[in-house]
């Protein structure tokens, strides 16, 4: 059965309000909680909703022309607007955003990143109502014979740490018995680009995220998604435990949204066409 190889690459931490330019973080665990304008909602920084999130994972969020957009990031705004504050972005290390740590730190009010709900992050954060389904995926060079998990016999097999799609490929590898290397890498960034310079033979993630990579021209004909998994999961937006006010604001915006036909209209920009039903 295949080890487990760590790759770690340098991040940084920027600052972004909702107008989307950057500016340095200011958030710090010293920050005095102020009440929001509206609904009397403590946050770290007047004005202001700070966001925990790791860039880039298109198109959920990433920079674009200088600014950081995507899904994730129009999604809060409408948190934001409700809130009447504005968005502030913090690039953050995936562990601190699973584990719990960015927001129980209180370096961020909330955390949205495409993060999965499962039980053993829920014991470290409160979970809003789900708010998008996904399915793992496989992605390889274009050609390639790799259909399934034990097409993969041998090879190495490129995951990112600390997220489902590595739990996932875990999981399967022991209940197979496959042998193939798993390669853990700590960004989306560091395994594309593994992918891309043959230092893995596939790579496992969320497959709305290769379905974007599919999307830039320049990846067009040269790689495929060759089998999807379906492991029914749903994103949700993190606090810290017992924030029960910004919860619930958060629940009633994501409500509000579905039923007046804003959420559809960000999902259908984000990703070419209307949620399921």
């Amino acid at each position: 059965m295949g080890g487990i190889t760590a790759h770690r690459r340098p991040l940084a931490v920027i600052g972004l309000a909702l107008t989307f330019a950057l500016a340095s973080a200011a958030c710090t665990s010293e920050a005095e909680p102020t009440p929001s304008p509206k609904h009397n909602v403590e946050l770290l920084n007047e004005g202001r909703l700070t966001v925990c999130t790791q860039l880039p994972y298109a198109p959920f969020q990433f920079r674009q022309k200088g600014k950081v957009v995507g899904f994730d990031v129009e999604i809060l705004d409408l948190v934001a607007k409700e809130l009447g504050v504005t968005q502030e972005i913090v690039d953050t290390p995936w562990e601190d955003i699973t584990s719990g740590k960015g927001v129980k730190s209180e370096r961020c009010d909330v955390a949205m990143a495409a993060i999965t709900i499962t039980d053993d992050r829920a014991k470290h954060m409160d979970f809003s109502d789900g708010y998008f389904a996904a399915n793992q995926a496989m992605l390889v060079k274009a050609g390639k014979p790799y259909k399934e998990l034990k097409d993969l016999k041998g090879k190495k097999v490129g995951v990112q740490g600390e997220t489902t799609g590595a739990a996932y490929v875990q999981a399967e590898q022991k209940k197979q018995k496959l042998t193939f290397k798993v390669v853990e890498y700590e960004d989306f960034d560091g395994q594309q680009h593994a992918l891309q310079t043959g230092q893995i033979d596939a790579a496992i993630n969320d497959l709305p995220v290769w379905t974007e990579y599919l999307r830039v021209e320049r990846h067009q004909g040269k790689y495929e998604i060759t089998a999807e998994f379906v492991t029914d999961e749903k994103y949700g937006v993190a606090v810290k435990q017992g924030n029960s006010k910004l919860l619930k604001v958060i629940n009633d915006v994501l409500a509000d949204a579905r039923a007046d036909g804003r959420y559809d209209r960000v999902y259908e920009k984000w990703f070419g066409m209307r949620p399921d039903a």
